[in-house]
């Protein structure tokens, strides 16, 4: 197949990675896969008030050299700004992918020759930020989906009255993520991922580890992200920060940990918290993405309501405190639950996906259900 990507603005952000995973995946198996996004020097006004935390302006980020797509062989062109993708921006092709809710009306609107057109779904993407209508609307454009969470496959069945949607689970680089069976920290530490936007839920983060350190003063936290802290409201800078750390680095930062915690206020998969898991890393978390699925209370973490610190306080607390023998129960239980989990099997499913799409979109189907 001919496979054209429709990419927003390429960083260092798990959806991107994952992306970037399934196009060198269809290009190893022999498939022309071709990626183009728009740069992001003229980013619309909406999506740079989303950058912009308390009237600081941009937060400090990393360079990416494109971050995920970098040294894959792949062909990627980025646009010399941001403006929608065209049909004289791709060649022909028989698939084009839709990435972001706005690469799908792009998608739309794009002619036959481009390819079946196909929406991969990493989130529900009806943020503050985001015309909530626009967005609304692109999940009714008669696109194949494709998404990477159950939650997704619900809301796209029930809002949007699509039956037909294709799951396909996001998996984790066992050879990058792994560590050996180990005991707990002789410090006991707590591990977060730094990202300034709302959702991340970063603000109640750093509350709970306020909190922790009333009844555990020792506690060593340690996070990581692309973008700089500095100016983050309630930041304490005893936490060891890394900035923007080597792919090859991150699951030795996981492994440090005696228990990983993610106080998102939604999430369309967290790609992070399985890495941490993989990592034998204890998992507490709010019940957004992913680790709802895969979090058992008192077996491989603790799962808390939205915004409860002292849920998430209590939860990591049970894993901090508890005795060598019951942590490295909690460790071997996160360990097993990505035992089954391969990055193979899911794009297997995700080239699967875009065969059945196709036939789908050539039938007829998808024209017929949206014109109903």
């Amino acid at each position: 197949m001919r496979i054209n990507f429709l990419l927003p603005v390429v960083n260092m952000s798990g959806g991107i990675k994952v992306i970037a995973i399934y196009a060198k995946y269809l290009s190893d198996k022999g498939h022309e896969v071709f990626l183009i996004s728009p740069t992001d020097s003229e980013l619309p006004l909406f999506k740079k008030l989303k950058s912009v935390l308390k009237g600081k302006g941009w937060p400090k980020k990393a360079k990416t050299d494109n971050g995920h797509l970098s040294a894959l062989g792949l062909t990627h062109r980025e646009l010399e700004t941001y403006r929608q993708v065209t049909d004289d921006d791709l060649p022909d092709a028989d698939v084009v992918i839709a990435t972001w809710w706005e690469t799908a009306e792009w998608a739309y609107d794009l002619s036959p020759s481009k390819g079946a057109k196909f929406y991969f779904i990493q989130h529900y993407e009806k943020f503050d930020f985001v015309p909530q209508v626009r967005c609304d609307a692109t999940y009714r454009l008669p696109l194949h989906k494709i998404v990477i969470a159950k939650w997704l496959l619900n809301l796209m069945q029930k809002k949007f009255g699509d039956n037909s949607v294709d799951l396909v689970p996001n998996s984790v680089d066992k050879n990058q993520f792994y560590a050996d069976e180990r005991d707990k920290q002789a410090v006991p530490t707590i591990g977060f991922l730094y990202a300034f936007t709302h959702f991340k839920g970063v603000d109640i983060t750093l509350a709970v580890i306020k909190k922790l350190k009333e009844t555990i003063p020792n506690l060593r936290v340690i996070s990581f992200g692309s973008y700089m802290p500095d100016d983050f409201p309630m930041w304490d800078n005893t936490i060891e920060f890394h900035y923007s750390p080597a792919q090859d680095k991150i699951g030795d930062l996981y492994a440090r940990c005696d228990v990983w915690i993610t106080a998102s206020r939604t999430e369309g998969f967290n790609l992070p918290a399985m890495e941490a898991m993989a990592c034998r890393t204890p998992l507490v978390s709010t019940k957004a993405g992913w680790p709802e699925e895969a979090v058992i209370n008192g077996f491989n973490g603790f799962l808390t309501e939205v915004d409860d610190i002292d849920g998430l306080v209590e939860a990591s607390r049970k894993i901090l405190l508890a005795t060598d023998k019951i942590w490295k129960i909690y460790s071997n239980n996160a360990y097993k639950t990505l035992e089954n989990s391969s990055w193979q099997d899911s794009a297997d499913m995700f080239e699967a996906a875009l065969y059945r799409g196709i036939k789908r979109i050539k039938s007829g189907e998808l024209t017929k259900h949206y014109s109903q």
